[in-house]
């Protein structure tokens, strides 16, 4: 049996470390969704509980309309992932394959964005959509989300590994730049766009401070804001509002299980070039 060395030994160790320290709240979660009122509330926390009560599952859905909120979940994340799409794929390709005045420094004016923490323009953004008449819509929901600059980066570094030789040999053809761009660039950037899918729909899905702050009924609040309105109107309740939370985690778990293959390869294939 090969021996582990002083180094690779506490390597391990360390990294055990970590990923206990971040699975141990997901494994309390876990647990307390399963937990009586009582053991829920002792103290010090109880660790597992004495008997599982799987009916808090189905009570925690039948206090609030988690229907509803999963539904309105399901709209705003599909939408922000079917625009990210397009407009990323879209301004990646003119970033990497067109040539027109100021694309670097305008490129250059994008990434800088990153650094603006997104509370600063919330505000604004808030305002904005009040004027358009948006808050409390779907809209509202969506629009902050339609694009994302961490995505056209990613597409952008996707296409500037392909070789020029394919849309090359295609403008000979007479093929235009829509043509080269849906029917020869779109495809071959599969994984990348699964790897922004996956992304955009887990950062939608778990957004809270906006949807707070743009809708004001019952019937707009998406999950998140929900699990939120549960702990307020059900205070003394942690073992509902667990069993909310495992639930609503559940249909990102199967985008990721779904996508996780194309996830790996379009990260992978992902270069730093340009």
């Amino acid at each position: 049996m090969r021996r582990l060395s002083a180094p690779t030994l506490a390597a391990y160790v360390a990294v055990g470390l970590v990923a206990a320290t971040m699975l141990l709240p997901l494994l309390w979660m876990l647990s307390a969704s399963l937990m009586t009122h009582g053991e829920a509330l002792s103290r010090p926390p109880r660790l597992l509980p004495q008997v599982p009560q799987w009916r808090n599952y189905a009570e925690a859905l039948r206090l609030v309309p988690f229907h509803r909120f999963f539904l309105n979940s399901l709209i705003m994340t599909g939408l922000a992932v079917v625009l990210q799409l397009v407009t990323c794929s879209t301004a990646a390709y003119a970033f990497a394959r067109l040539r027109f005045p100021g694309s670097g420094k305008l490129f250059a004016g994008y990434l800088a964005t990153l650094m603006v923490p997104p509370v600063v323009t919330m505000i604004p953004a808030f305002l904005l959509v009040v004027d358009l008449g948006w808050k409390g819509t779907h809209a509202a929901l969506v629009a902050p989300f339609a694009s994302s600059v961490w995505g056209i980066f990613l597409l952008r570094q996707f296409f500037l590994g392909l070789p020029r030789e394919l849309e090359d040999a295609a403008r000979i053809d007479g093929a235009g730049e829509l043509t080269i761009f849906t029917r020869i660039m779109l495809p071959l950037c599969k994984p990348a766009l699964a790897t922004l899918g996956v992304f955009a729909a887990t950062s939608t899905w778990q957004q809270f401070l906006w949807p707070l702050v743009v809708t004001d009924t019952m019937e707009m609040r998406p999950v998140s804001v929900g699990i939120a309105l549960f702990a307020t109107l059900h205070e003394h309740m942690p073992h509902y509002q667990m069993a909310a939370a495992v639930v609503a985690m559940v249909p990102m778990l199967i985008v990721f299980v779904v996508a996780q293959r194309h996830l790996v390869q379009g990260i992978s294939l992902t270069g730093m070039k340009g």
